[in-house]
């Protein structure tokens, strides 16, 4: 059942480390509710291959290994969000990741909810390290629970897929802590908002139906608050 009429739109953040599960979470809220679902990995790739200017600029710093600076990241990413009509809600998934990013976000947009995924690093590093990647779209598969029909190539174009090296286990460590380091702040951030909601759990299977019957109270609050 999808959960849609809103008058007003809802506005949401899914947060959490590298292998959380924030894209499979991000597709079932766009499912449920009838959310514009966007990713700030997926907005850097489909940039970078139309030449988009923000992208573009990005690109220079991946190929050279380095981080894309705030700025840049958040001219894309509110850039994006500006071309969404304003009664369409969405679900923003990878972005924010530093105190600057969250802060010009939240000047820049209003903000509805933050749903924050609690999942142990064990949990993390068993996901990652089995994953693999179709490059050119951006599909992933998990040799344990979502393997490809044909190991080490992709279902829909038969490519073949490969494991990128921020999913290695000496890559995860580092970006696991990286994650920590600079994730707190926002979190902190958004808490102080009265915006940040937990969800703890090792399966997102698990943890889905605790964010879906949130999000329904949220729907409900929002049309009561739509009448008055």
């Amino acid at each position: 059942m999808r959960f849609t009429g809103l008058r007003r739109a809802i506005h949401a953040l899914v947060m959490g480390p590298p292998g959380s599960g924030k894209g499979t979470v991000s597709t079932r809220i766009r499912r449920d509710f009838d959310m514009h679902h966007i990713s700030s990995g997926d907005l850097l790739r489909s940039g970078i291959m139309n030449n988009a200017k923000h992208a573009t600029m990005a690109k220079e710093y991946i190929d050279t290994g380095k981080l894309v600076p705030d700025g840049v990241m958040v001219s894309l990413v509110l850039s994006q969000l500006k071309n969404i009509p304003s009664y369409t809600s969405w679900v923003l998934d990878g972005f924010p990741r530093t105190l600057f990013q969250a802060e010009s976000l939240y000047h820049g947009e209003r903000i509805d909810t933050v749903i924050n995924l609690d999942v142990p690093f064990d949990t993390i590093m068993e996901r990652l390290s089995g994953r693999w990647t179709h490059l050119s779209s951006g599909r992933v598969y998990n040799e344990g629970f979502n393997p490809p029909h044909k190991p080490g190539f992709d279902d829909l174009t038969g490519e073949p897929l490969v494991q990128r090296d921020d999913d290695k286990p000496e890559t995860i460590h580092q970006r696991q802590k990286t994650y920590v380091e600079q994730t707190q702040p926002l979190l902190d951030f958004f808490e102080e908002k009265l915006l940040l909601h937990s969800f703890s759990g090792t399966e997102t299977d698990t943890i889905y139906p605790h964010i879906l019957e949130y999000l329904k109270t949220l729907h409900k609050t929002q049309e009561k608050s739509e009448k008055f």
